[in-house]
């Protein structure tokens, strides 16, 4: 039965996984099963709580190994200060397009939503709370309360210490990847019960909102899906097509198994293994910069979370209750969207990020709460929109350098070298299954074949 279940293309259980969460979480709201709905947010709880028991491990160590693994890569200087480029320039186009969806479709107009009960959110994201709450007072609360953003500030630190040092701190490096290796194959058992999670995270969706909730913000949450879908389907792949000369189309067939994981996991970081091993398993990313983009993006990009979110809440915002914005404040929220994006820290929720926009803007904080009973059903799309970004970046990055590998990023069904896949057994063990056809270690007999052209690349191997 296991083994039958495992030999179904990842997205397809992922599929399932949607299709089982929306009847069950239905059949809970119709029929009023309470027992159904508990069960299902006890489910989805659970997966997510899974996820985040893995995050301080999995950024720390990630972070700390990918700015190691830079000392190895000749144009290091050159890609990380493109990688940036391509942040700051998606996240100006995104927050762009967020606000013109914002001013064409006036979410806000009409909408009379009572304010009276409402209360400012408890974690306010002030210029000056999101500045000093970059630097960690305790290194083991960081950890314990999984404050990414400081975490990703000791990993950066204690990276580029082990560096300069050089020879002396290879003992604590390989201890690194080591814990990286491991912390990954723990989250790829996590990611196997994606399925289950998804249906309980949908389902509980649907059991607890409905579209009662839904409907009288029918428009802002049709802004939302609509400039996040513009973003994946249009703007990701026209740039793709412009600046790398590669199939748009083919970019997001590849890419799709990470995005629906992305969809139900509402976890940029969650997601980051998944979407690092496509890059460069499918997409023809270098392994050494992807070690570093997949990370750094995860903590960092958040063009959905970031961007499109609190441009278009801040205009809903601002209409019901009746403030007007001028031009310095669609400039306003342009700039805190490219500068402040890190504040979202890759976890589900863009609260942080948002009550950080309407702080500057001088908007009430008490529109956050007419907002926060929907966000998880926002946070879906958002942080594909997310993810997407985080994959489309290091494409246009590697073809800028002329590193990518064109061949694989084209090939219709790549096989895969072991050494190349962190999530891989032994090579005498058996292999994972079912993470989608193009995702299956080795040909069809079995052997694993090294990437065309990369056979001195499969024979050495690096940790990602």
């Amino acid at each position: 039965m296991v083994k039958a279940i495992t030999k179904i293309p990842f997205s397809a259980q992922l599929l399932i996984g949607l299709a089982v969460g929306i009847l069950a979480g239905l059949a809970a709201r119709f029929f009023e099963l309470g027992w159904l709905t508990t069960t299902l947010a006890e489910t989805g709880s659970m997966f997510v709580q899974l996820l985040f028991l893995i995050v301080p491990p999995l950024v720390f160590t990630a972070i700390v190994v990918s700015i190691a693994s830079l000392r190895n890569v000749a144009n290091a200087g050159r890609l990380v200060t493109k990688t940036l480029g391509w942040f700051l320039a998606t996240s100006l186009i995104a927050v762009s397009v967020g606000i013109t969806i914002g001013l064409v479709t006036n979410p806000g107009s009409g909408v009379n939503l009572s304010t009276a009960d409402t209360e400012a959110p408890d974690r306010v994201g002030g210029w000056t709370d999101f500045l000093s709450g970059i630097v960690p007072t305790n290194v083991v609360e960081s950890f314990l309360e999984v404050n990414v953003l400081q975490i990703v500030f000791l990993a950066i630190a204690i990276g580029i210490a082990a560096v300069k040092i050089g020879p002396a701190a290879e003992a604590f490096l390989n201890f690194n990847k080591s814990l990286l290796n491991l912390t990954q194959k723990a989250l790829w058992w996590v990611i196997r019960l994606a399925p289950i999670g998804t249906a309980g995270l949908i389902g509980n969706a649907v059991a607890s909102y409905g579209w009662d909730l839904l409907e009288p913000l029918a428009v802002f949450s049709a802004g939302i899906y609509a400039g996040s879908l513009l973003l994946i389907v249009a703007v990701y792949p026209l740039l793709l097509r412009l600046f790398a000369g590669v199939s748009p189309w083919v970019f997001l067939r590849k890419t799709w198994p990470a995005l629906q994981f992305a969809f139900a996991s509402r976890s940029s970081i969650g997601t980051m293994p998944l979407a690092q091993r496509t890059i460069v398993n499918r997409l023809g990313v270098p392994r050494e910069y992807a070690s570093f983009a997949s990370p750094f993006g995860a903590t960092t990009k958040m063009d959905g979370c970031a961007a499109i979110y609190p441009a278009i809440a801040a205009i809903f915002i601002a209409q019901v209750y009746g403030i007007e914005l001028g031009i310095q404040d669609y400039l306003l929220i342009a700039f805190v969207s490219v500068i402040g994006s890190a504040a979202t820290a890759g976890l589900t929720g863009a609260i942080v990020m948002l009550t950080l926009t309407l702080t500057t803007l001088g908007l009430p904080l008490e529109g956050v709460a007419l907002l926060l009973a929907i966000d998880p059903i926002m946070d879906m799309i958002r942080t594909t929109a997310n993810v997407a970004g985080q994959m489309a970046v290091p494409v246009l990055v590697a073809k800028s350098e002329k590193v990518l590998d064109v061949e694989v990023y084209h090939a219709p069904n790549q096989p895969l070298d072991a050494e190349a896949d962190p999530f891989a057994e032994s090579a005498q063990g058996s292999q994972p299954q079912g993470i989608d056809d193009a995702l299956v270690i080795g040909d069809s007999d079995g052997t694993d074949v090294p990437r065309q052209g990369n056979a001195a690349e499969a024979t050495s191997g690096h940790s990602r």
